[in-house]
């Protein structure tokens, strides 16, 4: 129990920090190898570790990265980006503007590809247009993270949410889009406010008015392939709403006749695909299924109700996830509850209330999502001065408004 202990303790710390303290190994990496030190030292059998694996959820997710990745090499994403740029529209309209378009764009396609496409076009239009690239890209961020909570599609936590509970795809946007949806004025409220008077690129606080060049020409348009992935896409939503086949099976149905291409090569679309996101999440199955044994898990269970505190509540569990994915993010976070959260009588309420505490709990830290994570980074190749604390001084007020309004809805839903 100790050696797996020590190996959850320090994969988790990796989660939360980004690496493993003192070596070079990231996110990815630590749950690896944590899974395979497990294996190998007979903390968990090789068959157990297998059997830990969800293959719905990783089946289901590589069907929709492909998809998703299918826009990015037709060039989807960053047409979009530079439709958006070209607006003649004021800064506060364009900032509204941008939070819908990727708000839907998020809802219906995966989240952290939809930010790695778009992040550098977007900082490149503000750029040009002598804007402050920080409420736009923190617009953009937060609305990508609170939209992805609308449905299934949005992101990886949503998939495993809904396999882990068994929710219809309709049933689970029925629960969480509402809040998503109306997070989104929410966001345009917060960040004018706290942007007001400062939407030139000169006004920037930290940039004195210039940054860096970074050059990133927006991907060639593609109008047939986006048509295709289009009709591949409404036509996966479709059957994942009127068919009672498994999400996974529909992914991947849709995923095959995308690789199929006389155009692209199917190597070109798959490099696209997030295969270190899929590594990881592999790796955290095992991990979590070898703590799982220890009998730990259902003791920190029982602390828990008796500090008010169940797994089975949507308000309690809505405050949890909220606290829990800045600590580890969101994915792991999920993960982390996931085993604990099955047979509940509440599974819609359930449901919203760790998705939505996921989302809007992600705007309040750089490392909570990441979304968040690829802004910074984007910024950081500009000098563009995000740090944390300006991150949160949109962020936290817009997650504490997010998070109340859904603790009214989840308590009327449930």
């Amino acid at each position: 129990m100790d050696l797996t202990l020590a190996i959850f303790l320090l994969v988790y710390v990796a989660m939360g920090v980004g690496h493993l303290p003192g070596l070079r190994l990231d996110r990815t990496g630590a749950a690896t190898v944590g899974a395979m030190v497990l294996i190998a030292s007979g903390q968990i059998s090789p068959a157990a570790a297998w059997a830990a694996v969800d293959y719905r959820v990783i089946g289901l997710l590589f069907g929709l990265m492909t998809i998703s990745a299918a826009f990015v090499i037709a060039g989807f994403y960053d047409w979009v980006a530079v439709k958006i740029g070209n607006f003649n529209v004021g800064p506060e309209r364009l900032l509204a503007i941008l939070i819908a378009i990727s708000g839907a764009m998020a809802a219906l396609l995966n989240k952290d590809v939809v930010a790695v496409a778009m992040t550098p076009i977007l900082c490149s239009i503000c750029v040009e247009r002598r804007l402050n690239p920080l409420p736009f890209l923190l617009g953009f961020c937060f609305a990508v993270n609170f939209a992805s909570a609308a449905t299934i599609l949005g992101s990886p936590q949503n998939m495993i949410i809904a396999e882990t509970l068994q929710l219809s795809f309709v049933d689970f946007m029925a629960a969480a889009a509402p809040p998503a949806a109306l997070g989104l004025p929410l966001v345009w409220i917060v960040i004018v406010l706290c942007y007001r008077g400062r939407w030139a690129l000169s006004d920037a606080a930290g940039t004195a008015g210039t940054v860096a060049t970074v050059t990133d020409a927006p991907a060639a348009f593609d109008r047939g392939e986006t048509i295709k992935t289009c009709v591949v896409a409404l036509a996966v939503v479709a059957a994942f709403i009127f068919s009672d086949l498994p999400h996974m099976l529909i992914a991947l149905m849709g995923a095959s006749v995308l690789l199929i291409s006389r155009r692209f090569a199917s190597s070109n679309l798959l490099h696209h695909v997030n295969g270190d996101l899929l590594l990881l999440l592999f790796g955290l199955f095992v991990v979590n299924a070898a703590l799982t044994v220890t009998g730990l898990p259902e003791k920190v269970l029982a602390d828990l109700r008796a500090i008010g505190l169940n797994l089975h509540d949507p308000l309690s569990m809505l405050i949890i996830m909220a606290v829990l994915s800045n600590i580890v993010g969101n994915n792991p976070a999920v993960m982390l509850v996931a085993p604990f959260i099955g047979g509940t009588h509440q599974p819609e309420a359930l449901g919203a209330a760790i998705a939505l505490g996921t989302g809007f709990s992600s705007s309040v830290v750089i490392f909570g999502s990441l979304v968040g994570i690829v802004v910074a980074e984007e910024c950081r190749k500009r000098d563009i001065a995000l740090g944390f604390a300006e991150f949160a001084r949109a962020g936290l007020p817009t997650s504490i408004l997010c998070l109340l309004m859904t603790a009214v809805w989840i308590y009327h839903l449930g």
